[in-house]
Order: C-alpha cells, then structure tokens, then sequence
C-alpha cells in the first residue's frame, strides 16, 4: 500500500511526469540498453525505431498514477502487460532494472526538482505495480505449466512444414522436439518465437494461425520490407530447424456468445480470425467473415475460408481489394468503410465483432462501428504491437 506521503507527491509531480511522459521514455530506453544489454533481447527494435514502444509506456506510467485509488478501472490494461510479459518470460528480476532506469531517467528529465522525496515516492509506486504484475503473471505462468502439454518458460520446437499461403504471407508449422503433448490454446491467442538472427537473440508474438485441435502451432507470417525476423523466417528457416518457443498467451480470445459474430480483419490482420474461424461455426454460431486485401495475390487463405463456406451454411463471407489485379473482377473494389460495414454486418442483432489489421484500418473500423451504434462492450481488438490510441481518425 502506498504511503500517504508519497501519494501526495506522486499527485503533485503527476502532471508535469504527464507533461514529460514521452520525454522521460526517451531517455528510459537508450540508458536501459546500455546499462542492461542483456535485455534488449526483450524489445522488437522496429517498434523502438517507430517510437510505439515508448508512446505506449509513457501512456501505461500516466494511466497507473492517474488510478492509484481505482487500480480496478486498468484491469484490461494490466491484463494486456501481463500476458505480453508472459509471452516474452519476463521474470521477476527484470523487474529492478527497469524500475532503477526510469528513475534515472526521471532525474535526468527533471534534473534538481526531482528530489530524492520524489524519487522515492514515484520508486514505491513503481514497486507497487511491479509486485501486482509479478504475482498475476506467476499465476499466469502456473496455469500454462499446469496444462495437458504445457510448459513454464522457453520449449523446443522443429519446424515440420513451410506453406505460401500468398505473395507475402507464408505459415510455418511447429511441433516440440521433445514428443510430448502439445498444450491446446484459445483461438485468438499468439506465441512467442525466440531465435537467433545475424548472432543476435531475438524475440517475436506471432498469433496462432490454426485450430486448437491440430497436432502442431501455426504461425503465418507477412513478409515485412526489412522485417529482421519475417525476412528470417522466410528466406532462412528450413524444414528440421529449431526454434524455441513460449505458451500461448493473450486475451483477445473467442468468447462464448449466442450473438451473431464478425470477425473483420485487413491484410495479414487475418491470422488469429482464422483460428477463431472454425470453432465459432462449429458451435452453430451465425459468423461473418469480413476481409480486405490489396488483391488476390496478397490475400491469404482465400481457399480454406471459401471451402468452409461451402461447409457451413451459417457462414457469410465478404471480401474487398483495395488494389485489385486483371482478373479480380468478381471482387468488390475498394477499402472496408462505413457504407460497406453497414451491408455487411447484422447490426440489428447487436453482434460480436472482432477486428484486427493495420492502425489505419483499425482506427476506421473502430470509427465506423462506434458510429454504427456498435456497442463498445462488443467490440474486441488487438494490435500487432504495443497498444496505440483508435479514437483519432486514421491519417
């Protein structure tokens, strides 16, 4: 529990940290990298370089002070930390480091009016937050190692298969090298790849492709230009090598409901709807799957979800091509927009939607469907990377 002293601190010295928060992120990272290399491993570098990382730290510093009475009001945000961290086998010494280079980075910002009182106060609510994310993702850790075919940190998988599913997208099939069960996952829910790249370990979430039910993880993943790992994968993983992975973690997951569901996603967005595809028409849902692509050389798994139509009569399939090619005719042209949501989606029946693709996508799909009376409580997304805002309109 915080001390009444140091909450008064934290509320007086909040606003010019909100003011600062991007300032101090910063110099958070850079110093972190030198004083603790080993820990970069940790941090995808592309979202470093974009500023993603910092944006969404600085954000997650000001929500949690701004909340130290109504720590009940973060908890889909401390639930998103704690299973990203699960995902990466952030351990509870990981802990003090960042705790000792914000610190230092809020002197170095602050210079002489961040006093020790200050930095005292600001060092007791930072341990505050780190002691309620170390115990739920010990909890978190317990669950998956408790599972038929779980495991608690870092697995050996070889990898079995390598399939193009488009120009740019390719899945790769993975079993563990061990032989023992492979843990079921909720569809939704993403890995962790750890392997090594140019001498350099490094990390990467990759949601899973595939059905629960199936003997392997799938990941498929874009080809990103200059993408250090997806370039990896795909010009460099061969069928027997291996790779390390960590349990499935997430909670953008298929949740039980008699509503009608959509599950709406552009480009490579597509992965995780495709595990959460056949489960859902299994369960006598009415589904709509809805899809944008640049064209019918960039779209993925076009075949696997046409076959599934032609299997399920509570299925409704709708594609658009931003950028379509000789030959795509039969294929409305143009982007997803409000028009387009409106005839696609059953809005009368109050569905479930779930959507997922790049931030200018998601930012006007999260627009349109508000604007649609979508109820907020209906709407589920996720992001590739760290959580960024939806509600300013896509530039």
């Amino acid at each position: 529990m915080l001390s009444s002293q140091s909450r008064a601190l934290i509320d007086a010295t909040l606003p010019a940290v909100k003011d600062n928060a991007r300032a101090i992120t910063e110099v958070f990272y850079p110093l972190m990298f030198k004083r603790y290399p080993q820990v970069k491993a940790y941090f995808n570098q592309a979202h470093q370089a974009q500023g993603t990382q910092r944006q969404a730290l600085a954000n997650a510093v000001v929500a949690y002070a701004s909340n130290l009475d109504r720590l009940e009001l973060l908890g889909d945000a401390v639930s998103l930390i704690v299973q990203k961290h699960a995902s990466l086998n952030i351990q509870p010494e990981h802990y003090p480091i960042v705790g000792e280079c914000l610190l230092a980075a809020i002197k170095e910002v602050f210079g002489e009016t961040a006093t020790d009182e200050v930095l005292n106060a600001w060092g007791e609510a930072y341990q505050q937050l780190a002691d309620i994310l170390i115990t739920a993702e010990e909890g978190l850790y317990r669950e998956n190692e408790q599972k038929l075919g779980g495991w608690r940190g870092e697995r050996e998988f070889h990898l079995i298969a390598k399939e193009r599913e488009s120009d740019l997208i390719t899945s790769f099939y993975f079993v563990p090298t061990d032989g023992r069960p492979l843990a079921k996952f909720k569809p939704g829910q993403f890995i962790t790849i750890i392997l090594e790249v140019d001498g350099t370990i490094t990390r990467r979430n990759y949601s899973l492709s595939d059905s629960p039910d199936q003997p392997h993880y799938r990941i498929s993943v874009k080809r990103e230009p200059n993408g250090l790992v997806s370039n990896h994968l795909h010009d460099t993983l061969n069928i027997g090598d291996r790779v390390k992975l960590t349990a499935p973690c997430g909670d953008f997951v298929l949740q039980d409901s008699a509503r009608p569901l959509v599950l709406l996603s552009g480009g490579v967005g597509l992965t995780p709807t495709i595990s959460m595809l056949r489960p859902a028409l299994e369960s006598g849902r009415e589904v709509h799957f809805v899809h944008g692509a640049l064209n019918s050389a960039t779209h993925a798994f076009k075949d696997t979800v046409d076959r599934l139509g032609s299997e399920y009569e509570n299925l409704h399939i709708r594609y658009c091509y931003s950028e379509p090619m000789p030959g795509d005719e039969a294929i409305p042209a143009g982007f997803i927009d409000r028009a387009r949501l409106e005839s696609f989606l059953p809005l009368s029946q109050q569905p479930d939607v779930y959507f997922l693709g790049p931030k200018a996508f998601m930012q006007n799909c999260y627009r349109d469907l508000k604007a649609l009376n979508v109820p907020v409580e209906h709407i589920r997304f996720e992001f590739f990377g760290p959580l960024e805002a939806l509600e300013s309109p896509a530039a």
